[in-house]
């Protein structure tokens, strides 16, 4: 009776090493696998980004957010050299910035030639110094690009333009730091109920 006590101890001994070894096998191989892909990952590699300034932020800002496949757009600056800047630094014209749109889209949706159409198509590319009534360095247009297959897009579409006879003094600048305007502007039509006094759509291509 002993003898077979002692060998139950033993065997249940083993079986319990073997159990355990085998927990930690499976628990160092969950350390060596990749993390599960998070929403957030999923949500980044579907979205990319275009900047956009054509005279008044806010014109700009409400018509690309009725474009299919914008995802956002929010008012903001870019192009200058201060850090952060305010509304009136902006205004100033001092600081070098532009007021500029962030437009957040979905590739999948619409693809950045469209939306540089799309921009050419709802401001005035012919006006110098200014957009309608806004005039200064800082409502001039221009489009922002991040890569040089934006570059050359941009590119064609304005010779597309020239080619149908239209003037075009867009400029084409890279892309740098876009700062957000403040939150009295951004969606300032939509809070407001009006509708923009000097951006309208109107078919170019």
């Amino acid at each position: 009776m002993g003898t077979y006590k002692t060998f139950a101890l033993l065997t249940g001994l083993i079986l319990a090493l073997t159990s355990c070894s085998g927990e930690n096998k499976m628990y160092e191989k969950s350390l060596n696998k990749p993390a599960p892909e998070s929403p957030a990952d999923k949500t980044a590699a579907s979205e990319a980004k275009a900047y956009f300034a054509g005279g008044c932020f806010w014109g700009v800002e409400y018509l690309f957010e009725q474009k299919e496949g914008v995802i956002s757009a929010v008012s903001g600056y870019m192009g200058g050299f201060a850090q952060n800047p305010s509304y009136r630094d902006v205004l100033s014209g001092n600081t070098g910035h532009l007021e500029t749109v962030e437009v957040t889209y979905d590739p999948a949706k619409v693809d950045y030639e469209s939306l540089v159409k799309y921009f050419f198509e709802i401001h005035d590319p012919a006006q110098v110094g200014g957009q309608g009534p806004d005039i200064g360095e800082q409502y001039i247009s221009a489009v922002f690009y991040e890569n040089e297959e934006e570059k050359k897009t941009i590119h064609k579409m304005i010779e597309i333009l020239k080619s149908k006879g239209y003037k075009v003094v867009t400029q084409t600048r890279p892309a740098g730091v876009f700062w957000k305007a403040e939150e009295y502007h951004q969606d300032y039509y939509a809070k407001n109920k009006k509708q923009p006094y000097c951006h309208a759509y109107k078919k170019k291509f």
